[in-house]
This record gives structure tokens, sequence and C-alpha cells, in this order.
């Protein structure tokens, strides 16, 4: 075992043991973290046209501060992106992350001074647990990989600009920096393709043992990788890797395509980082879900999904969570965010300590015929075919088809990527369907009353997806494609 190696596993009991002692305590950081954040904003723009000086309780909040999602905040964002400080925190941010946006456009989250060091401590973290859970701890050794958007930033305006994953990449701890890939002049080209060509050169001569990332994206690697060197698996070329690290989308649809391009099954840890903040990792290889991360300059709020966008909507901290229900995430942040909808739905599988799945997105459900089918279902229900019948996908969109077509009745249309084509896939559609219906009732319903026929499955060609993405300019970095949706725009296109 190598000198990093051996140093990290005492390190690693040092930071779960620090992790523990507030997740012991989970309300009581919650409320400190709340008056830190009230108190350090009563000055600024947002605070005073909130009263801020009245607040001295989660009840107070509430009724000071509504729910907002960047539309909202616009008025107070653009003051920000201009310059003006004390806005909606002290100071000014050091950076915004650059995010699409739909109904608003591009939307610039502000990053603090406060807020950047919990970016990278979480990570940190989250391979620290790993260690001390399993003891593995080689892989520091040796290369680690982190596919992600370009460093390069926008210093044009009053504040540098930039993506969140390339941000970060200005803080990694040097101890990290010698056994970090890919090179500065590698991250930085734009174009997605050429830039993971000049990954695989970069990468093939090395000793890589940790690699991160997207899922599709590491998908997309590592094909090329194998394509390349002309090896039949990724074990063949990296027979050290042992750890994958992926946030952004569910990693179970992908698993098995990933499997087997990497030849084995390995480890692998849950991040679920976003540019409003790093909100929860996996800290366990043994319990579901991820840890809520209640010391990170972080104060939560849930609203029942299935109550979003009512007036008399139930609006509670952490105290009044439940298990197994879904919950529109709400954020209050040391970069200055309030009453912040991020756009995604939770749900708790425990509440010692406080761990949440990632179920979907608020705007990314079907719901044509009052199913309201989330992500995790269609997750669930696709990794659960795949496995049955041991045909690999490799992405996947659904959307309704509401006319009847030669008096058939309305159906769910699956296109689907497979990775090998002309595939028999009746037995994948009757699985699938079978699925949908044991995991959502109202689709069931819908069957039994001959309002829906049994879901269609429609194949796509060979990088389909990929090519849909590209002719949006959105290949690679952060880009994720709508699994879900209530209209046909996407799977028109990508039919």
């Amino acid at each position: 075992m190598g000198l990093k190696a051996s140093l990290s596993k005492p390190f690693a009991k040092l930071a779960v043991k620090k992790v523990k002692k507030w997740a012991a305590k989970p309300l009581e950081t919650q409320e400190k973290v709340l008056l830190s954040l009230i108190a350090a904003a009563r000055n600024t723009a947002f605070g005073k046209d909130h009263g801020f000086q009245n607040v001295h309780n989660y009840e107070d909040f509430k009724n000071a501060v509504p729910v907002n999602d960047y539309e909202g905040l616009r008025s107070y964002a653009d003051r920000v992106k201009q310059g003006e400080a004390d806005v909606l925190w002290p100071g000014k941010p050091i950076y915004l992350s650059k995010t699409s946006g739909t109904t608003s456009g591009a939307k610039y989250i502000p990053i603090t001074k406060e807020s950047i060091p919990y970016h990278i401590q979480a990570a940190r973290d989250a391979i620290l647990h790993y260690i001390a859970e399993t003891g593995n701890a080689n892989f520091v050794n040796h290369k680690m990989i982190f596919l992600q958007g370009s460093p390069e930033l926008d210093t044009s305006g009053p504040i540098p600009v930039g993506r969140l994953s390339g941000i970060v990449a200005h803080h990694v701890p040097g101890y990290l920096q010698r056994n970090r890939l890919p090179s500065l002049k590698t991250n930085i080209i734009d174009d997605w393709e050429t830039k993971v060509d000049a990954i695989c050169e970069e990468t093939l001569k090395e000793r890589m043992s940790l690699i991160s990332g997207i899922p599709p994206w590491v998908q997309m690697y590592f094909e090329k990788l194998i394509e390349k060197s002309g090896k039949e698996s990724i074990q063949d070329i990296f027979p050290d890797f042992s750890l994958f690290i992926y946030g952004g989308v569910n990693y179970e649809p992908y698993r098995q395509t990933m499997e087997s391009l990497i030849g084995k099954r390995i480890d692998s840890i849950e991040l679920y980082p976003a540019s409003e903040g790093f909100i929860a990792y996996q800290d366990s290889q043994k319990e579901e879900g991820m840890l809520l991360l209640l010391n990170s300059g972080i104060f939560y709020e849930f609203i029942p999904a299935e109550e979003f966008g009512r007036e008399d909507a139930t609006r509670v901290s952490l105290a009044g969570v439940e298990l197994n229900q879904n919950y529109v995430l709400i954020l209050n942040t040391n970069a200055g965010l309030w009453g912040y909808n991020i756009g995604d739905t939770v749900r708790f599988t425990s509440l010692k300590p406080y761990r949440i799945v990632v179920s979907g997105r608020i705007k990314h459900f079907t719901s044509a015929f009052g199913e309201h089918v989330i992500a995790e279902e269609v997750e669930k229900a696709i990794a659960f075919a795949a496995q049955q019948t041991e045909i690999e996908v490799v992405e996947f969109h659904l959307a309704p088809q509401i006319e009847s077509i030669n008096g058939e009745l309305p159906y769910h249309e699956w296109a689907i990527e497979f990775k090998e084509q002309g595939v028999n896939f009746d037995r994948f559609s009757n699985l699938l369907n079978t699925k949908m219906t044991e995991l959502n009732s109202y689709y069931k319903d819908l069957l039994d009353g001959k309002m829906l026929q049994p879901l269609k499955v429609t194949p796509i060609a060979k990088d389909g997806f990929q090519n849909y993405m590209k002719s949006k300019g959105k290949l690679g970095g952060q880009n994720k494609l709508p699994r879900l949706a209530n209209d046909r725009k996407i799977i028109e296109e990508l039919v």
C-alpha cells in the first residue's frame, strides 16, 4: 500500500467522526444554519426587503420569504450579475455559475467565498466515507479522471462566469493535482467529441484507478477507449480501475451497459452537487440513499410534490418530513438563494440519519392522462426489463401519444436506443409495461379502464441520442437529456 493510501485511512476516520457529530443532531444543526444565514444577510437588499430583522425562527421565515424560482429572484439576480454588492448575500459572489434555463433562459447562480469550500469538502468526504467503510484506499495512489466542463471562465463582466464543474476545478486541493487528469490543455477543449478523443489519448497510457462523471458521457469515453485501444474491456485497459463516482442522473439504467464495457462490477459513489450547493452524497455502500448535508451552509425546506403549486401547499423544514414521500426541494443558502425551488424532487429513505434519493424533476414527468409518471418509476422499470432480458439500453425518452391513430387507444411511447441493433424487444416491452403497472397505480388503472393501451417501444438508431444532443449544442459536460415529457417535441426529432 502506498503512502497516500496509508495516510488516507486515519484521515477518513476523522472526517467520518466529524460528520456523525452533526448528523446526530440534525434538527439542531439545521436551526443553527437557518439563524446564521438570516443574521449574515440581514443588511442585504433581500434581507431588508423581507424584514430579516424580525425573523427569529422558521415560522417567521416562512411568513417573510415566499417560495421562488430563478424568475422570482431575477430582479435581485440581475443586480448581482451587474456587480452590485450586498444584494442577496453580503459582498459580491466570487463566481457566477451559468446553467441552462427553460422559461428563464440562461441562469446565473451565485457562488460565494462562503459556499465554494463546501463543494470541495463534500466531494472529499464522500470518498473518505468510502475508504472508512470499505478499507479500500489503493485507488488514491494512481491516476484519477474527472470528466467535466471547461475550467475556462468568462471574465468580461464584473464577476467571473463559468460552468460549475469548471469553477470547482480551480479549487481542487494540491494533494490531488498530481494524480488528476485531464490536463488543463485538454480540459479547456470546447467541442465534446474532440475533447473525449484528447482525453483518451492522454489516459490510455496511464494507471487510472478512479473515474468520475455523468454516466452517459463516461459511457461515451469508455466506448472510445475500447475502439482506440483494440482491447475488449476497460479492465483490460485500466486494471487498477476500482471506483466510479457519478452524479447528475440515476446510474441504474446505465449499470448493465457500463459493467459490460468495464468487464466487471465495481464500487460506485453517488454525488448530488448542484450550482446552488452540494446537497448530498452516498455515505455508505450498504444503505440506500445519500446523506443530506445539514451543516453545509444550506437550510432545506420541503413541499409534498402532489401539493406543489397550490396556495395552501404544505411547506416544512426537516422536522416535518416523512419516509417515502416525494418532496419538492427548497433551498436557502450561503450564496444568497432564498426559498429557492431547485426543480428536483427527493424522497427520504432514512430519517436516522437523513438520507435521500433524487426521484425526479418537478417539471419532468408524464401526466397526459393524469398518471403522473416520474423519473424514479421509469428508471426502475427500464432497469428491471434490461436485467431480466439481458438487453443493454444506451438511453431512452418517454412521451405520450395522445391522439388516436387508426382508432387505437392512446399510449406511452418509449424511444429507446439499444446497444445491439435489431434486437427482439417484445419481451422487453411486456416486462417494461408490467413493471410500470406495479410502480404506478394510476397507470395501471388507465390500462384496466381501457383509457390507454400498453406502452410501445420505438427503437432509435445507433448514436441517435448523442446526435440529438449534439444538434442542440448540449453534447457532453453537465448536459442531461430529459427522460420524460408531456409533449412530443423531443421524441418526434428522435424518431
